[in-house]
């Protein structure tokens, strides 16, 4: 059925798959996508940095400022767009020891957010930054370790390790490369990546482990997968190499995501273990997954527009009175230990929650 349904998508014109149902258009007072993005994106404005270990800007950090900064697009919010683009300034001035060193896939997806400003601005500041920290991804140091190296001579990036979470943090910066120089590099290196974790990481139920070693379905994790895949695919063209095998795989997540979502529209901490507590980080990048693929055409809106809605109905009672998302599971290393994954704390206003909220408000309004 998969396989019928991305030759399909190759085949029909684009225009065919757009229809959207009504169930991603309409929504209840307090729930409506605009209302809600507001609430969040001016909470991040007047947040404090994120940091790592009180040094660099930490990836959730970027992550939710994208989110606003989209939102901020959709919206013609210039009011909004000005102070996001006012938070970044000092970077270049008072701020500049907060930039993260290119050497690391979490450090290097702040290029991301540079190279978003300049396609709102046409300031090649941010230009110059977006590109270092996305052509430094491929761009081997003399200090690289031997595996980084071998990485490397395959057409991959030194940055490579085989974590889930990379499949956003790689392709995030690329993709965003790709966009604003228009350099087939940058999609092909993001593609080629994808390629290779899905190959060796997605498990015949279309899911991903937390690791090879740890044989759990933590929604956090997976959840980067699954928006690495949809933000990829938008901007990957169709006749693309590897776009049958991505869309394979974007496919058989959905497929089994959707029969593990909760009757209540979330999903758990851990995706198939039915007593675990529900999470939001994890059950935001699966709407948001879904939402681009009912856009997109790739997903069946009449099958797929109810969970969507299920979904975003269920999350906004999560957002408490400060604007901020609670039951966001903390940063959390692999570990064999389905207990540990159980115990882990719960945060409110953890940027992980409140990025893929953001993404979430930002594409129910690009219609």
């Amino acid at each position: 059925m998969i396989k019928k349904a991305i030759f399909l998508l190759c085949l029909l014109p684009f225009y065919l798959f757009s229809a959207q149902t009504n169930e991603l258009k309409k929504f209840p007072k307090g729930s409506d996508p605009k209302e809600v993005g507001k609430r969040l994106a001016y909470n991040f404005v007047n947040a404090r940095h994120d940091l790592y270990a009180g040094k660099y800007i930490h990836y959730a950090e970027v992550c939710t400022w994208n989110g606003a900064l989209d939102y901020a697009i959709q919206t013609k919010d210039k009011e909004l767009i000005k102070q996001l683009q006012n938070r970044f300034e000092p970077f270049f001035t008072r701020e500049k020891v907060l930039l993260p060193p290119m050497n690391h896939v979490d450090y290097n997806m702040f290029g991301s957010l540079a190279l978003k400003l300049y396609q709102i601005t046409n300031d090649k500041r941010y230009l110059e930054i977006g590109l270092a920290y996305a052509d430094s991804q491929w761009e081997v140091p003399v200090n690289a370790k031997p595996e980084e190296k071998d990485w490397a001579e395959k057409g991959y990036s030194w940055q490579t390790r085989m974590w889930i979470d990379d499949m956003y943090m790689i392709t995030v910066i690329q993709n965003e490369a790709y966009k604003v120089t228009g350099d087939p590099k940058y999609i092909d290196r993001a593609a080629k990546e994808m390629v290779l974790y899905l190959e060796e990481l997605q498990r015949a139920n279309g899911l991903f482990y937390h690791a090879p070693d740890v044989p759990y379905y933590w929604a956090r994790g997976d959840g980067w997968m699954a928006v690495g895949m949809a933000d990829l695919l938008r901007e990957l063209p169709r006749e693309h190499k590897d776009f049958a095998r991505i869309m394979e795989g974007y496919l058989t997540m959905m497929e089994n995501l959707k029969k593990f979502q909760r009757h209540d529209g979330m999903w758990n901490q851990l995706i198939d273990e039915p007593d675990f507590w529900a999470e939001t980080s994890g059950t935001a990048m699966f709407t948001y997954a879904f939402i681009r693929g009912v856009q997109q055409g790739w997903l069946n809106a009449a099958e797929y527009g109810p969970a969507v809605r299920k979904a975003w109905l269920a999350m906004i009672p999560y957002i408490d009175e400060r604007n901020n998302v609670t039951e966001v599971c903390i940063g959390t290393g692999k570990k064999n230990d389905k207990q540990y994954y159980f115990d882990r704390p719960r945060l409110a206003g953890d940027f992980h929650g409140q990025a893929p909220y953001l993404w979430c408000a930002a594409a129910l309004l690009n219609r």
